[in-house]
């Protein structure tokens, strides 16, 4: 005897051990999935001209570099040294000097914020360079913590690396001059040859996408499908559950993916983000990310079936954390013990360590392969209990 399993309306469905996967019912749902796509606007808006326009935006708006930095610069002494000394603010892009005579007016600027920071040579500057105790005291408005401490940073590279160039003019017996053997100091930082911010968000923004893509676009269209009874009416034909999620997962994978390389070509063009990594594995990954986004979509769609709920919920549990406990803003070795733990729960932190590492230091596997089963775990999990709670629905 066939088994039955009746729906709360009382129709009479196959019971799903008796359904067969066919490879045509198969394509049947996915063509229609993606008509259904090119009929609705707003998924295509949403899987691939908004992942373009937020990494224009974000990549072009979101920078811990500092431009034009207002600095008060206080030469208590007018000698030619200790101008040498403060000579890196001419002419540079980071700096936008104002010189004043002394720090009574300096502390005025930085009080009423016309300036972020103050350089100031001590009266003594060139007396006490040759014997190696000059000082240059750098004063920071901690209002504009970011700023101040950028401009900390570029101001301190200048003066050790005029230091370090007098120093070795010195040892010729041509102080601060021109000499042969003289040399430049040049600051590098790993991984960011640049030292620029938006090689460091490039990345993130780029998990943010997929994230985007793959929770949002899948959780809330699916819980439209589960408000409007369209997936009831697919439960009572012949398709069997697992044609059904693959269906659904399939067109909005093409969707996600598409966006993803979509910005990664927007990335090298608009930004020479490098990739010095394998491209292979850089697809790869994103690829089990998009399946992992999508599980979780197909989860809260399942568990929520209203489309207001599930876009409360996916902004919960999915684009937060990412935001905010991935490292994409905050580097998590300054985060509390605790703070850390929780985030090696959300598997967006996973992704984002390898994409960066893969983008910016090259491959290193040990670390590959640790994510990428990590990712290939959540995926599995989230398809899971997709397809759990689904069937559940189906009963």
């Amino acid at each position: 005897m066939a088994d039955k399993s009746f729906s709360r309306r009382g129709l009479g469905i196959p019971a799903e051990a008796g359904r067969s996967f066919s490879p045509g019912r198969l394509w049947a749902l996915v063509k229609k999935e993606f008509l259904q796509i090119k009929r609705d606007s707003s998924t295509f808006l949403m899987g691939v001209v908004l992942p373009i326009i937020l990494i224009i935006i974000m990549g072009f708006g979101m920078s811990l570099d500092v431009r034009n930095v207002p600095v008060a610069v206080v030469l208590l002494d007018s000698s030619p040294t200790a101008r040498s000394a403060v000579s890196f603010v001419e002419g540079s892009e980071y700096f936008s000097p104002h010189y004043v005579t002394s720090m009574k007016e300096a502390e005025k600027m930085l009080l009423s914020h016309e300036v972020h920071a103050a350089v100031v040579v001590p009266g003594d500057f060139a007396a006490r360079v040759t014997t190696g105790g000059a000082e240059v005291q750098v004063l920071l408005n901690g209002v504009e913590a970011i700023t101040a401490m950028s401009a900390q940073r570029y101001i301190e590279s200048a003066v050790l690396a005029w230091a370090a160039n007098n120093a070795l003019s010195a040892s010729y017996g041509q102080a601060g001059t021109a000499a042969v053997g003289q040399a430049t100091v040049v600051s590098r930082v790993w991984f960011n040859d640049a030292n620029t911010s938006t090689w460091f968000f490039v990345p993130g923004i780029l998990m943010m996408v997929m994230t985007l893509c793959g929770v949002f676009l899948t959780a809330v269209v699916m819980a439209r499908e589960w408000e409007r009874g369209t997936l009831e009416a697919i439960f009572v034909t012949p398709a069997s559950l697992l044609e059904i999620v693959l269906s659904k997962i399939i067109p909005y994978f093409c969707a996600a993916f598409i966006g993803f390389c979509l910005c990664l070509v927007v990335g090298r063009v608009l930004y020479d983000l490098p990739m010095r990594g394998s491209l292979a594995v850089i697809l790869f990954a994103s690829m089990l990310y998009i399946i992992v986004a999508l599980g979780l979509g197909l989860t809260i769609s399942a568990v929520t079936k209203n489309q207001f709920l599930a876009c409360q919920v996916s902004m919960l549990v999915s684009f937060l954390p990412s935001m905010m406990l991935s490292g994409f803003l905050f580097d998590l070795h300054s985060e509390p013990l605790a703070i850390q733990v929780i985030s090696q729960i959300f598997p967006a932190t996973h992704y984002l360590q390898l994409i960066k590492s893969l983008f910016l230091a090259g491959n290193y596997w040990p670390l590959i392969v640790e994510k990428c089963l990590l990712l290939a775990g959540y995926g599995g999990l989230f398809i899971g209990l997709a397809f759990r709670l689904t069937k559940r629905r189906v009963g």
